[in-house]
C-alpha cells in the first residue's frame, strides 16, 4: 500500500542507491529570471546544452516592475535581456513581457496546463510546491541542480516521508483557502512537515476549487516540508480539460485514465498524521515573522508566557520587537499602512474578485496605500473585463501589470522602514517586504478590509 507521494516518486525513480537517495526523471521545469539565470550561465559556462527545451517554459516574474516598464533602464534591462538570448538560443519558449500570457511562474503552469497531474516538476523557487494541487510532484531546487535539470532532465534527490493532513469541517466566504492554510500553519508549526511530503485531503479541501488548492499547497513549504500535494479528482480534470499545453483527443482520454489511478491507496502508512477540524474557523492573520505565527483575528498578540516552550519564547520575543507590538494587543487594534494584493499565492481571479466584493462602493482609509498586481496578463485581462480594476482604482488602489511585485520586494514595489502591510503573500519574515517592513499575511478579502478599515478588522463585519 502506497501514498500518493510514494507512487509519484516510484514512478520517476531512474536508479536508487543504497541510501535510499534516487537519481529522478524530471517531467518538466519553469525557468525565471532571478535564481534561474546563474543556471542558464553556468549551462553555457560549461559548454553544455538544455535538453529537452519543450520541457521548460521561461518567463520573468520577481524583478520585473509592475508599471511603467517602457522606463526600464541599466542593470535590470540588461538582465531580462541577457535572459531572453540564453532562453532563446537554447529553444525555451519564453513567454515575453508583451506576451498577454506573461505573469508569475507559478500561477501561469497551471493556467497554460503546462502543470498536470502525476509530473515532477522542479523549479529553482521554493513555491514550486503549488503545483502539487494538481497531482503532481512539484518542489522547488537551487540553481546548481536546476542546471543539472536543464542538462539531464535528472535530478538526485533523497526521499521524502508521506504526511497526511486531513481538514474537516467546512468554509464559507467571505474566509477562504488562505485562511486554511494559515491555521494550518499555526498547528502544524514551520517546522512540523520538515522532512515530509505533505497530502492534504478531507472534506474541507474536495470542497475547495482548483485556485484554492493552489494557495493550500504554495503554503505547504511554509511548514517545512518539501511539497504539498492534492489529489486529482473531478475538480482537477474539470479546470484542466481545454487549457492550451493539455492533450485533447484520445490523448486527453489516455491521460484521464492514467490521472484517475492518482491516489494513495486504502492503507497507505503516513509516517505523521495530522487531523484538524476548521467547523469554526475564523478569518486567520499573522502577528509575527513567521507565518505560523497566527491567530484568529478575534485573538491577541501572544504573551511570551503562552509559548510551549523557551526556545519558542525566544522567537516570539524576537518578533514582537521587530513587529513593533506588544503582548495582549487586540489584533483589531493594530493599525495598518500598506495593503498588497497579489503575489503566487493569492493573485488569481478569484482573490481579485473577492478582495473587490470588500472594496466595492469603499475607499481606502486615510494615509492607507493599496496596490493589486495580478497573478497573469490573462488574470489582468479578465479582471478588466469584469470591472474590477475599475473597482479598486475607485477604491483608491494602483491597478498594476503582472508579477511578484511586493511580495518579493523588487526594486519599485516595496514597504517602507517601519511601515505595516497587510499583505495576501506567503511570508512574513524579517525585510521580505523590504528592511524594516512588518507583514501581516492574511487572505484577500481581509486585506481589502483592513485597507478600508485602516487596521486589522474582521472582514465578516464589514461585508456582513
Amino acid at each position: 500500500m502506497r501514498s500518493l507521494y510514494e507512487k509519484l516518486w516510484d514512478d520517476h525513480v531512474i536508479e536508487r542507491l543504497d541510501d535510499g537517495t534516487c537519481l529522478l526523471g524530471v517531467d518538466r521545469s519553469l525557468v525565471y529570471e532571478a535564481t534561474s539565470q546563474p543556471a542558464l550561465q553556468a549551462l553555457r559556462a560549461a559548454g553544455r546544452h538544455v535538453r529537452r527545451p519543450s520541457a521548460c517554459l521561461a518567463m520573468a516574474d520577481h524583478l520585473v516592475p509592475t508599471r511603467d516598464r517602457d522606463g526600464m533602464r541599466g542593470g535590470l534591462l540588461r538582465l531580462l535581456e541577457e535572459f531572453g538570448e540564453y532562453c532563446d538560443s537554447s529553444g525555451i519558449e519564453r513567454l515575453d513581457l508583451s506576451d498577454r500570457r506573461h505573469g508569475i511562474v507559478h500561477i501561469v503552469g497551471p493556467e497554460q496546463g503546462f502543470t498536470q497531474p502525476g509530473m515532477l516538476i522542479a523549479s529553482a523557487d521554493s513555491h514550486t510546491s503549488s503545483h502539487g494541487a494538481l497531482g503532481a510532484l512539484a518542489f522547488g531546487i537551487g540553481s546548481t541542480e536546476l542546471s543539472h535539470v536543464l542538462a539531464t532532465s535528472t535530478l538526485w534527490q533523497a526521499p521524502s516521508s508521506p504526511m497526511s493532513v486531513t481538514i474537516d469541517g467546512s468554509i464559507e466566504r467571505p474566509l477562504s483557502a488562505k485562511d486554511v492554510a494559515l491555521a494550518c500553519l499555526g498547528a502544524i508549526g514551520a517546522g512540523g512537515g520538515a522532512g515530509h511530503a505533505i497530502e492534504f485531503s478531507g472534506p474541507v479541501v474536495e470542497r475547495l476549487g482548483m485556485e484554492g488548492r493552489l494557495t493550500l499547497c504554495n503554503m505547504a513549504v511554509e511548514a517545512g516540508s518539501r511539497c504539498g500535494i492534492v489529489a486529482p479528482d473531478e475538480v482537477t480534470f474539470a479546470w484542466l480539460e481545454g487549457r492550451p499545453m493539455v492533450p485533447a483527443g484520445p490523448m486527453w482520454d489516455a491521460a484521464l485514465r492514467y490521472w484517475r489511478t492518482l491516489r494513495s491507496d486504502p492503507g497507505a502508512v503516513f509516517t505523521k498524521k495530522v487531523a484538524l477540524d476548521l467547523g469554526h474557523l475564523a478569518p486567520q492573520v499573522t502577528w509575527g515573522t513567521s507565518p505560523d505565527q497566527v491567530v484568529p483575528i478575534t485573538g491577541r498578540v501572544p504573551s511570551l508566557g503562552d509559548a510551549p516552550d523557551a526556545i519558542t519564547a525566544e522567537a516570539w520575543g524576537r518578533a514582537l520587537d521587530y513587529m513593533g507590538l506588544e503582548a495582549g494587543t487586540a489584533l483589531v487594534d493594530i493599525p495598518i499602512d500598506r495593503v498588497f494584493i497579489g503575489s503566487c499565492t493569492n493573485a488569481r481571479l478569484g482573490d481579485l474578485v473577492a478582495a473587490a466584493e470588500v472594496v466595492r462602493g469603499r475607499h481606502l482609509a486615510p494615509d492607507v496605500s493599496g496596490m493589486v498586481v495580478p497573478g497573469s496578463g490573462l488574470v489582468k485581462e479578465a479582471a478588466e473585463a469584469a470591472g474590477l480594476d475599475r473597482i479598486f482604482v475607485e477604491a483608491g488602489f494602483e491597478w498594476r501589470d503582472a508579477g511578484c511585485s511586493m511580495c518579493f520586494a523588487s526594486r519599485h514595489d516595496y514597504v517602507d522602514v517601519g511601515q505595516r502591510c497587510a499583505s495576501t503573500s506567503n511570508r512574513n519574515f524579517e525585510n521580505r517586504q523590504g528592511p524594516g517592513a512588518r507583514t501581516h499575511l492574511m487572505s484577500p478579502a481581509m486585506a481589502a478590509a483592513a485597507g478600508v478599515a485602516g487596521h486589522l478588522v474582521d472582514v465578516r463585519e464589514v461585508v456582513s
